[in-house]
This record gives C-alpha cells, structure tokens and sequence, in this order.
C-alpha cells in the first residue's frame, strides 16, 4: 500500500533529499563552452577592460540582443544603477520614484548616491511598480522612475513612459532579473532611458560571480558611465595611459574572465529562455488547477523571463477566510518544504521598512505600512520558488514538485485547523525585531 501521508508527519517525501544539488537543477551550466573561454583569457593575458577584448566584445554583442546603440560592463547590477543614477544628471536631493517591494539594490543605489527614494506601492497582479501610485507620488522634487522588472516580468512602460515625459523626468530600468523579457515587442534593456542589468551567478545571464551591463540609447549618457567606471579616467582613445581623472569615480569595471563567461552563457540565452518558459507554463497550469494557488499573471503584450516563481495562497478561495493569510502561508510552506519543494519567502519586509533603509528617510517622509498595502499583502500571502527552475533540463522536476503541491492540497483539512490555532504576527509590525522602534 502507497503511503500517503504528509512528509511533514512522517510520510515520503515526494522530491527526493538531494535534488537541490542534482544536474537538474545545477545553475549557472558550466560546459566545455565556458571552460575554453576562460582558459582562452587566461592564455592571452588580457585580464581586464582596460586591453581590447572580450569586455568589448560582451558589450557589443548585448547592445545587439537588447536593441540599443550602446552597453557598459561594469563589476554589479548594483553598480550600474548607481551610475545610471550618476550619468543622468540628477540633482543631490532628488526624488526618485521606487516601488516599494524589490531587492534592497533598488534602494540602496539611490541612497549610497545622495538621493531620496520615495518609494510607491504595485500593482496587486503584475507585483510591478503601479503607475497610478507613481503619479501620485511624485512632487517638484521628483527627477526620476526606477521602473523594477521584478521576477523578470517587464513593467507597464506605456504608462510609465507617459508619466515621464508628462513630468519631465528619466526613466530608468532595474532589469536585474529580466534577461531576455519583452514588452510589446521590444526587450527590457530598450524600454526606458538607461537601463541596468545584473549578472550574479543565479540571474538567467550568469557570470562566474559578480557583474553587470548598463544600456542606453543615450550618447552622453553613455560617455558618462563610462567616465565613471574606471576613476574618472578617459580611455576610449587607448594608447599610452595618462592617468588623468576627470571626474571623482571609483572602480567599477567587468574582468575579461567574467566577460567570456557570460559571452559563453549568452550565446545560448534564448534556447535556454524558450525551453524554461515550456517547463515553467506546464508547472504552472498544474498548480492553477488547485482551489486558492494564484499562479504569476504575465499579460499578453509581454513576456516573462522566471528568473523568480511567486505563488500566492488565496485563503477565501481555500475556504479559509477566518484564518490569517500570513499563518496559512506559514503552514503550507513548512508542509511543502517537507516534501522537498524549496518555497521560501522573498523579501520579508517592504523596501522602506528595511532598518537600513527606514533610518535614511528624511523625517518629512517616515514609513508608514498602510502606504503599500499591495506591497503588504503580498509579503503575506506568497512564497517563491527560486533557481532550481533556471535550467532547461528542470521539467521532469518541476513536475515532481507539481505532485507535491497536489499531496499537500489533498490533506488541507488536517493543516488548516493547525493554521488556525497558531500565533501569528507579520514581520512588518514588530518594529524591534528590523531594529527599529517606532
């Protein structure tokens, strides 16, 4: 006789111990391909950006995929949108519009940069900045938009285009997770003014580590980067180095070794994409099926990456709606880890409740959590299942992962009761436990 019980009360597990470090799911795929290329650096001896080669080459052939005139490479994602930042001329003290749930980058970057996040809630199907908020928020100090495409679902740029050029202010991309995305037609990297991509080891465009790509349309804004990148130092003319700095910059370049990685990875970027969203469509239309799971809404005049899987639990549609949602995520995401499905949470806090972050607010603008209550809601309600997805070979397991989600729905009346019974408070209320006393 099968043994159905739940893993969680002592039952099989329904994904095996192990899958997490199994070929299905190992991220970046390291082949022959990135072997050579990285030993072809290493035999030339041009390591970094400043001798001609493959950095030149990476950005080249990424301003080609996106659709722009030009792309820096430079050490992060975090990097290029400080100088995205830097490049487009905004004043110290300027506002610029985030939404407020992201990567704390998305904050950091302005802020390391003496300017002020003012930070907007998002859109309840899409998770992306909502343009209504945005245009709410935005006041004579207002320069710019962050527009994040979170999980590698490209933003509403119409309407945030629109509010822009309404106001006169730059529109920049945080693309970090959303390689190879499209919105109507166009790829993100090509949608704002300035765009900023990461590179990170666990992004669909890896790097062996860190680094990032900035793109651009814009001449000057370009020049500009690239003025920053590398101590302020003009070296788009070689020769002989003068060590001359023009502006006060830091050191923010891409190495060669890095370069041909991703040059490597790049080269099969869209195959991987195309076989990712096949896997990925056919996991999802599996746990629709399951009365509460709100599966990730991609509209039809855009294409998603997946760098991320955010499944939020309806707790109405579950027949539930006496418990709260945070317990009853709490309880499916323990039951579901026990059966060897990594759901976790992604960010537990809105961008301006980080203590980092909450202690660098001017004191006309202080947190306040009824200001984001999709944002809140859905810290709530949601988990995420994060790179074992990435690889194309990850189908047969995501189908495994599907059984799973079905064992756990077909006992819910022994977990609701115990989600009912249980202590609950959100993270976002206990001021002590960020750091911070309100």
């Amino acid at each position: 006789m099968t043994d159905s019980r739940l893993a969680m009360f002592g039952g099989p597990r329904t994904v095996e111990a192990g899958a997490g470090a199994s070929p299905e799911t190992a991220w970046p795929i390291v082949t022959d391909a990135e072997r050579e290329a990285v030993l072809g650096v290493l035999d030339s001896g041009r390591f970094t950006s400043v001798e001609r080669g493959e950095v030149q080459l990476l950005e080249q052939e990424w301003a080609s995929y996106v659709g722009v005139r030009h792309c820096a490479a430079l050490s992060s994602g975090t990097a290029a949108i400080e100088l995205a930042l830097v490049a487009s001329g905004l004043e110290p003290g300027a506002e610029v519009l985030v939404p407020a749930f992201s990567f704390i980058a998305t904050a950091s970057a302005p802020l390391l940069r003496g300017l002020v996040p003012v930070f907007v809630d998002i859109d309840p199907v899409t998770y992306t900045v909502d343009p209504v908020a945005a245009a709410a928020a935005i006041t004579p100090r207002t320069q710019a938009i962050l527009a994040v495409h979170l999980h590698g679902l490209p933003c509403d740029m119409d309407a945030l285009r629109a509010l822009a050029d309404r106001h006169g202010l730059v529109l920049m991309e945080d693309a970090a997770q959303a390689h190879g995305a499209t919105y109507r037609g166009r790829q993100a990297g090509a949608l704002g003014d300035v765009a900023a991509f990461s590179l990170n080891a666990s992004k669909n465009l890896p790097t062996s580590g860190e680094g990032g790509l900035l793109t651009t349309d814009d001449e000057a804004v370009y020049e500009r980067v690239v003025l920053h990148r590398q101590f302020g130092e003009d070296l788009t003319g070689r020769g002989e180095r003068a060590y001359l700095s023009r502006v006060i910059a830091g050191n923010d370049k891409l190495s060669s070794i890095q370069a041909a990685f991703t040059r490597s990875q790049l080269a099969r970027l869209s195959e991987r994409h195309e076989q990712r969203d096949r896997n990925v469509r056919r996991f999802l239309r599996r746990l629709a099926e399951l009365d509460g799971v709100v599966t990730p809404h991609c509209p039809d005049d855009r294409t998603h990456a997946w760098f991320q899987l955010r499944l939020r639990f309806d707790h109405h549609a579950m027949g539930c709606p006496d418990i709260a949602p945070g317990a009853v995520r709490t309880l499916l995401q323990r039951a579901l880890r026990a059966e060897g499905v990594p759901v976790r949470p992604y960010q537990s806090l809105p961008l301006p409740a980080q203590p980092a972050v909450r202690s660098s607010l001017p004191q006309d603008r202080p947190y306040r959590p009824a200001d984001h209550p999709a944002t809140l809601a859905l810290i709530e309600d949601s988990v995420t299942i994060q790179r074992w997805h990435l690889n194309p070979a990850a189908g047969p397991l995501l189908e495994r992962c599907a059984d799973a989600f079905e064992k756990v729905w077909g006992q819910l009346d022994l977990l609701l009761p115990a989600a009912r019974s249980m202590t609950y408070e959100p993270l976002w209320r206990q001021a002590d436990a960020v750091g911070v006393r309100a």
